[in-house]
């Protein structure tokens, strides 16, 4: 199955059989920032009642405790950063974006590492795409399980952020917990960057906690942001990706 679609006066084919999951699935080993407790999945337990099989239950029926921001990937609204919680359920008009995956590797500067304006600079494609995935190195499965909190873990200079505002990027997505420093005494200066210096941002979203498997090149994609369907200001979400191949104008729907 196929997807032909034309991006800015260019024709691209999608192979729809062939797609790369990117999100970080939530569970009690998964990984954890902002010091929240592993995710908890437990049977409901009523007098009569079981909601476990194993245990003599007629039915798996479980609950689960999670925070969105804490556990796995997710995806956040301007209502993150402002006194109206704006649910990110409504911000998120459309799931279908041409997205470009670039690798970043994090500079050293002091006790921090940062993803600089020069980074991104270097990374980003001429034709920048109006969502962009950030894989961080080093890159390895321990993002899968990573104990984030108090580790001081890389992040995104403001000016690295307004890069890519000013590229017309309307879709963030990275593999760290947070595009900001851990400890920032509240500032979020790359959140405010992305969002409130500019007008007319409120439709743009930040994904946090993807992983890019190393198999899954940099370039460019297209990419299906699927999100749980929660009021509020962030919400569990997978992000799933199918690479992009620029075919012949006139082409569309001819390749087998």
């Amino acid at each position: 199955m196929r997807a032909w679609i034309e991006w800015r006066g260019k024709q691209y084919a999608a192979d729809l059989t062939k797609s790369a999951d990117l999100s970080v699935a939530m569970h009690p080993g998964g990984p954890r920032a902002w010091y929240v407790n592993p995710v908890s999945i437990e049977p409901v337990r009523m007098p009569g009642f079981v909601g476990a099989v194993a245990e003599g239950g007629s039915v798996n029926f479980r609950t689960i405790l999670f925070n969105p921001h804490g556990h796995g990937t997710h995806t956040e609204s301007v209502g993150h950063i402002t006194s109206d919680v704006k649910s990110v359920n409504h911000v998120l008009q459309k799931s279908f974006f041409v997205t470009a995956i670039i690798t970043v590797s994090p500079q050293r500067i002091d006790q921090d590492r940062v993803i600089t304006e020069d980074i991104i600079a270097a990374a980003l494609p001429d034709d920048c795409p109006e969502a962009v995935i950030m894989r961080t190195l080093p890159n390895d499965v321990s993002k899968l399980s990573r104990l984030y909190s108090g580790t001081n873990f890389p992040y995104m200079h403001v000016d690295a952020m307004r890069l890519l505002v000013a590229r017309g990027v309307e879709h963030v997505l990275i593999d760290l917990p947070s595009v900001d420093r851990e400890e920032d005494g509240g500032a979020l200066a790359a959140h405010r960057a992305f969002w409130v210096e500019m007008p007319d941002r409120a439709q743009c979203t930040i994904t946090e906690l993807v992983f890019v498997p190393d198999e899954v090149s940099d370039g460019l994609y297209l990419m299906n942001l699927q999100t749980a369907a929660f009021e509020n200001d962030a919400t569990p979400s997978r992000p799933v990706v199918f690479a992009l191949k620029e075919v012949a104008q006139g082409t569309a729907g001819s390749e087998k």
